[in-house]
């Protein structure tokens, strides 16, 4: 998931591409940092049976879409393939991990430990770099990374307990991410509808299970037609983001999509305040630590691409 050290050999995009890169990229993350509101009206539904609809209805959407595009032979491709199967396999399992305590915590009333997860979910991923890829840290990374585990330390110390929910968003999301490298470096990236097609697909016989086991205990039914409704709309608020993420990632710097993606955990933040909420003081302090940490980590971002761009094109002998 690391693309910091990548670098873009095709011509920038034009104003207008720009332009609509940012408009989808603010839609993609300010629709993910509003999903504490969805899933709240989505009470009394539980988080187990919240995340087998999402699978339902997800899976459900992708079909109708990639039979509309015609893109059957793209997810066949991708099925026929041992190593693309099994990494879309685990894909499939720390998405599932990501969705089911994202439910979790904000039906009870954990928002904001969720969107401190998506605060962390940078630094962990830097750390998923070292620690994975061999990746060497700058020292201002290690700053960033020693400060953001400061604040796990007063967070922790503020609820009394470690913030499970938080670090398994952020080590969850950061997996996913990972496994989604491996295909990209394998020369086998693939789009965000054939990958969710994939994921869900495997993931559709324990949510099927699911629901069967909570049985008359399932709320789909029997809370009125707009309950039922919110639930099936499961699948297009889902899928929505993430195509809005590929013609982000199609059209704006990497460097872009890094500044935009805080714009969920500030909206998740935000949101966790007007559901009711509380923030003592310590929090506060906590939260602030892994702000600077965020910050710092932004700022090298930033100074070592502008490096990298003034460093002259290696070009192949003849050229």
């Amino acid at each position: 998931m690391d693309h910091r050290d990548a670098r873009r050999t095709e011509s920038p995009p034009g104003g207008h591409a720009t332009r609509t890169g940012i408009l989808a990229g603010l839609a993609c993350y300010g629709l993910w940092g509003l999903f504490p509101f969805y899933f709240h009206a989505l009470l009394p539904t539980g988080a187990v049976e919240l995340l087998a609809w999402r699978v339902v209805w997800s899976l459900v959407l992708s079909v109708l879409v990639v039979t509309a595009t015609r893109r059957w032979a793209r997810v066949l491709t991708v099925l026929r393939s041992p190593a693309q199967r099994g990494l879309l396999a685990l894909a499939a399992v720390a998405i599932a991990v990501n969705w089911g305590v994202y439910g979790l915590a904000v039906v009870t009333g954990h928002v904001l430990e969720a969107s401190l997860g998506y605060f962390v979910n940078p630094l962990l991923t830097v750390l998923l770099g070292v620690v994975v890829l061999r990746e060497r840290l700058r020292p201002t990374q290690w700053v960033a990374v020693a400060v953001g585990l400061g604040a796990v330390v007063v967070i922790t110390a503020d609820l009394g307990r470690l913030p499970w929910m938080a670090l398994t968003l952020a080590a969850s999301f950061g997996s996913y991410g990972l496994l989604k490298n491996r295909l990209a470096r394998r020369g086998a990236g693939v789009d965000p509808l054939t990958g969710l097609t994939v994921e869900t697909g495997f993931l559709l016989l324990p949510a099927v299970a699911a629901l069967a086991v909570l049985g008359d205990r399932l709320t789909f039914a029997g809370y009125g037609g707009g309950h039922t409704a919110l639930l099936v709309l499961a699948g297009p608020t889902t899928l929505l983001p993430l195509l809005l993420f590929a013609v982000a990632a199609g059209r704006v710097p990497l460097s872009v999509i890094g500044m935009l993606q805080y714009l969920t955990p500030v909206l998740q933040f935000g949101a966790a305040l007007v559901l009711g909420e509380t923030m003592p003081a310590s929090r506060w302090i906590g939260f602030g630590l892994v702000w600077v940490a965020l910050a710092v980590l932004t700022a090298d971002a930033l100074r070592h691409q502008r490096r990298q761009r003034r460093e002259p094109a290696w070009e192949p002998a003849g050229s």
